[in-house]
């Protein structure tokens, strides 16, 4: 297979702008305003049916009914999260700490086998980056004729485009706005709100503020974000290495570059494959040249690998320049399934091993999640009292929280030392998502008193509901103190 692997990790270029003036500056202007070519292929269909699955899901999902509610509503009113069947309380935390795990678990793995493929794909700023990179593609032209329109001088034909564009912007960066906010108050009643301009000052707030955080970032910042303040840049070469699947260029391949006419024959001029047009760096949106290596702002999107694969149809040459491979594939010119049985590596079975360790424990949390939770609280006023007929007695309050979307009927009973008897009603009724206190008195007899005088002994109370057919059930613990 060639010589052994001497470096295990991907090295990441630094490459200066002063000393690749030609190919960075290509793209941008005096100004450093990137401005990239369109281009169409393979993975640009792929990066824009993730543009619309995302938007789809985000724009979709607080407009969806669920048992006559918001599908999807993190009520921060109510102190609770409805997300389908499932209603989450702030004591179900534990939950969205697991779900984190699982977020970054996730995106080790795939780092890890294949890149920064959620950067390329599926990252908000990318997915917002490339809709109104479109928007401002059908107002003002392409990479060309955007250049043109900003060097020209103004006219009302360059404000119109210009007004245009901006209107575009503006209105997704709001309508995103208000979908945000739709997700923390019902988003219809936010339309009606709307409709009425009757918003309160922090629903004006957040809309705009989410608002205008699109359409800077998306419409303005774009590279920059990933470039400087993207953490996942920084910690990228960690979590890849030589056997990574990452966009690269075929060094052996292409070198030396140079022009030529087609047809020609490259061992006489000395040539390599590439043609040296630069396309790979005008498509880049943020600006870098792959063929120098693997840097840190380069965001996975493959925009590369398609410009480069027509210019290799157009002059007769195999696809592949620029491809999806690794240090060691290109290096060893292994083929496709020699690499993908190479990238399973023990680090990315740890990170497999793992990831299924914390969905199971996820699932089997969910599974195991009881529908209501219960509080007992001890009167402190009176701790104890003896009746007139020798029997000791205690008050409990039980918190019975209903986190069902129905109203439910929940059970009491104790168990204790013997003679220990709940003579109150033991059932308490509980409007969905409500909660509901049930006073509950307990007595001793006094013959059974006897035994414990001065002590405080353990009891258990036991509270019952049926949902669906099954019983759920749960246990809490508490003291019956007895006088001396």
């Amino acid at each position: 297979m060639g010589n052994p692997v001497t470096s295990k990790i991907i090295p990441i270029q630094s490459v200066s702008i002063e000393s690749e003036g030609k190919d960075v500056f290509s793209v941008t202007d005096e100004t450093g305003k990137i401005y990239s070519r369109s281009v169409a292929g393979l993975f640009n269909r792929l990066r824009w049916l993730m543009v619309w699955v995302t938007q789809l899901v985000f724009f979709g999902l607080p407009w969806l009914q669920w048992n006559q509610r918001q599908a999807v509503l993190f009520d921060l009113t109510e102190n609770r999260f409805l997300i389908f069947g499932l209603v989450l309380h702030p004591q179900d935390l534990i939950y969205l700490a697991v779900l984190m795990v699982l977020a970054a678990l996730t995106l080790f793995f795939f780092t890890a086998v294949a890149g920064r493929l959620w950067c390329g794909y599926a990252c908000p700023q990318t997915v917002y980056t490339e809709i109104y990179l479109w928007f401002e593609r059908i107002t003002e032209g392409d990479r060309q004729a955007r250049m043109r329109l900003d060097a020209a001088p103004w006219s009302a034909a360059k404000i119109a485009r210009k007004s245009a564009k901006q209107f575009l912007w503006v209105a997704l960066g709001l309508f995103t706005g208000f979908t945000f906010v739709g997700y923390f108050i019902p988003i219809q009643e936010l339309l009606r709100e709307l409709l009425n301009l009757s918003f309160s000052v922090w629903e004006w707030f957040w809309v705009l503020f989410y608002g205008l955080a699109t359409y800077a970032n998306a419409g303005y910042l774009r590279e920059q974000i990933c470039k400087q303040m993207c953490p996942y840049a920084r910690i990228q070469s960690a979590l890849t290495d030589m056997d990574s699947m990452v966009i690269a260029y075929d060094t052996q391949r292409g070198e030396s570059r140079g022009s030529r006419a087609r047809g020609v024959d490259l061992k006489a001029l000395g040539l390599g494959d590439c043609i040296d047009c630069t396309l790979c760096v005008q498509v880049c949106p943020t600006g870098i040249d792959i063929r120098n290596g693997l840097q840190n702002e380069c965001i996975a999107c493959a925009a590369c690998i398609d410009v480069c694969d027509q210019v290799m149809l157009k002059m007769k040459y195999p696809k592949g320049l620029i491809r999806y491979s690794s240090g060691v594939g290109i290096r060893e010119k292994l083929t496709s399934k020699q690499m993908v049985l190479r990238a399973w590596r023990p680090r990315v079975w740890f990170y497999s091993v793992l990831l299924l360790v914390a969905f199971g424990a996820f699932v089997a949390g969910l599974s195991m999640r009881k529908g209501f939770a219960v509080d007992v609280i001890k009167d402190r006023g009176l701790l104890a009292r003896e009746l007139g007929n020798g029997d000791i007695e205690n008050i409990y309050s039980l918190r019975i929280m209903n986190a069902t979307e129905n109203r439910q009927t929940y059970t009491a009973s104790v168990h204790g030392p013997k003679g220990l008897t709940l003579v109150t009603s033991p059932n308490l009724n509980v409007a969905a998502n409500g909660i509901g206190a049930l006073t509950v008195r307990l007595t001793l007899a006094a013959q059974a008193a006897q035994d414990y005088r001065g002590k405080a002994t353990k009891i258990e109370f036991k509270i019952q509901t049926s949902r669906q057919g099954k019983v759920e059930e749960i246990e809490e613990k508490s003291t019956f103190f007895i006088p001396r």
